[in-house]
């Protein structure tokens, strides 16, 4: 008995590979009265990403600016015991190196694109939008909003959380924003569960 097998009898199993996503936190950690409601926050969130970033393959990092420079508190990691550790004493106070904690996210997103060309990187920057402190021979702010163009020109997602209190706004944050290109969000009381919502929607389900 012959069988006669057309094109439309076959199939083929296809692997659909989930995106990976780098999310990294840029935080002003110079002195004011919110910086610790600022740091417990984003520890929460960035534990609370940590925690389900398994299965999608997230990493996670912190780069906080402050005084005159930016460090890199927690190099992208999935891990919640090596983020539990470097998150314990995080440094605080001094000036508002904003251009410097710009120029380290950018750096090391590039870097990372580099090692890991499949990742889809975000950037959450909590900020006021003000900077005093430059890296090289530009005004502060003029540093920083430089910048913050290469972040829109190379299509790097953003998204700022407007630090400054609601009285003494200058506007100075959504204006970075929208030179990078990304949406600028005033969150009211920082929370970490605030916080982490905000990532999870923006990251969606890549």
């Amino acid at each position: 008995m012959a069988y006669a097998l057309k094109k439309s009898d076959l199939y083929r199993k296809v692997r659909v590979r989930r995106t990976a996503n780098l999310i990294l936190f840029v935080v002003d950690a110079s002195w004011s009265m919110a910086v610790s409601e600022r740091m417990n926050a984003t520890k929460g969130a960035i534990l609370s990403l940590l925690t389900d970033a398994y299965q999608r393959r997230d990493r996670v990092g912190l780069i906080v600016f402050q005084k005159d420079r930016a460090s890199m508190i927690l190099p992208p990691t999935n891990s919640v015991t090596l983020a539990t550790k470097a998150l314990a004493n995080i440094p605080v106070g001094g000036k508002t190196p904003l251009s410097a904690g710009l120029i380290l996210a950018y750096d090391t997103i590039k870097r990372e694109k580099t090692l890991h060309p499949d990742i889809v990187p975000l950037m959450i920057l909590l900020t006021d939008g003000a900077g005093n402190v430059s890296v090289g021979t530009l005004p502060p702010q003029e540093e920083g909003n430089r910048i913050a163009d290469q972040f829109k020109s190379e299509h790097i997602k953003t998204v700022t959380i407007n630090m400054e209190h609601v009285a003494f706004d200058q506007g100075l944050a959504s204006k970075l924003a929208e030179r990078m290109g990304g949406p600028c969000y005033s969150l009211g009381q920082l929370r970490a569960e605030l916080l982490y919502e905000t990532v999870k929607k923006e990251i969606g389900d890549r």
